[in-house]
């Protein structure tokens, strides 16, 4: 879902500046079990999953980043292909939502690394994991 609507609006959109530039421009890859069709700079990521996005941080390049999926993020979790968490927290209590890290995760020892506060009140919190053996 967070492809579909980023493919509908991005492409389109006005006064994105260099930031839209570089997000219409970027590569992107999609893990989907539902969708076939890839436009917008776009490839499918086919195959087991694990062994794909292996593959893809071995290549040249920046670094990868997802956005909005909470089901690909504790998947990538478990399976431990996570190098850095950007947790950008919101000045707004909802009362509800989505969950990152849901019961039942195992474990993981993160170790904070930066953290950047923006007018608007909403803080980046980067966090890199801890290698096993290594938590305090």
């Amino acid at each position: 879902m967070t492809y579909q609507g980023f493919a509908a609006a991005w492409p389109t959109m006005k006064g994105t500046g260099e930031y839209g530039e570089r997000i219409n421009s970027m590569p992107k890859y999609v893990a989907s079990t539902t969708l076939t069709q890839m436009e917008w700079n776009a490839s499918l990521i086919k195959g087991d999953l694990a062994e794909e996005v292996s593959r893809l941080k071995q290549q040249p390049g920046q670094d990868m980043l997802v956005f909005g999926s909470c089901e690909l993020v504790y998947t990538l979790t478990q399976l431990d292909l996570i190098d850095a968490y950007r947790l950008m927290v919101f000045p707004l209590v909802l009362g509800s939502g989505k969950r990152i890290f849901r019961d039942g995760s195992e474990k993981k020892t993160l170790k904070l690394v930066e953290t950047k506060t923006f007018a608007s009140d909403v803080v980046v919190l980067s966090y890199e994991p801890v290698a096993k053996g290594n938590e305090k």
